[in-house]
């Protein structure tokens, strides 16, 4: 059975040559984080909204208005627009996500997507500095990437909807570029940092826009500290009567 999703228009935009982000939730949260930055940060307008009988019966409510859980933000000057979740996509949802995502994009006469995951730091650990790595769906994808001195991925494997844009993207000779960064498998919390230095690249394809990741460096910081203070090991309290 074939998972129907709706796209309602909420605003006309004029999108020609665009960059679209993809900001549905993962296991990590990445794209999330960077969506919601973007977003906040760019001042981005509500220009759609994606509705299924298939997503999560639920309103969140921002400044006393309800809110569908997956939107369109965008801004015709700034020549971007993003696409963001509240909730993860079940696997069943994956493939209608890209497939309604690559759609609109192609319809608004957009460039590229731009999509994120995270890469668990091979041995566990902190390495001294998280790397950036990326995989393109087409040759000018992945000269894009070149460009930038971005490390490409040369085996592996991407799942959920970051891996169905790269494959369509491919079947249809559509630019999209899905950067990789590195995270630690023992954090258990989303990764700003990880975020913050995606940002950073993604700023760098965005001519149109300036971008910063400042506050997210910052906030960061006070995750990682209190990661580490939760890590240290407690001296259990003694009391006396």
């Amino acid at each position: 059975m074939t998972t129907k999703i709706d796209v309602y228009k909420l605003k006309e935009s004029s999108l020609r040559g665009a960059t679209v982000i993809d900001g549905f939730s993962n296991t990590n949260m990445i794209n999330s984080i960077v969506a919601n930055y973007l977003i906040n940060s760019l001042k981005l307008d509500q220009v759609g909204i994606l509705d299924s009988d298939n997503f999560p019966a639920v309103s969140l409510i921002y400044g006393s208005k309800p809110k569908y859980p997956a939107s369109i933000f965008a801004d015709d000057e700034k020549n971007i627009a993003v696409f963001l979740s509240e909730f993860m996509p079940e696997q069943h949802l994956v493939r209608a996500i890209a497939n309604t995502m690559l759609t609109w994009t192609v319809e608004n006469n957009c460039k590229r997507i731009i999509t994120a995951e995270a890469l668990v730091a091979q041995n566990g650990q902190n390495p001294k500095e998280q790397q950036m790595f990326g995989v393109g769906s087409v040759d000018r994808a992945r000269h894009d990437l070149e460009k930038l001195d971005v490390t490409p991925l040369k085996t592996g494997y991407i799942t959920g909807v970051p891996a169905i844009l790269l494959n369509s993207g491919m079947r249809l000779n559509f630019n999209v570029i899905c950067l990789l960064a590195e995270v630690w498998a023992n954090q258990g919390v989303p990764d700003a940092t990880a975020a913050a230095k995606l940002i950073e690249v993604m700023a760098m394809l965005l001519p149109n826009v300036e971008i910063d990741v400042g506050p997210l460096y910052e906030e960061a910081a006070l995750i990682e500290n209190w990661v580490h203070e939760q890590q240290q090991p407690q001296t259990p309290s003694l009391m006396f009567g």
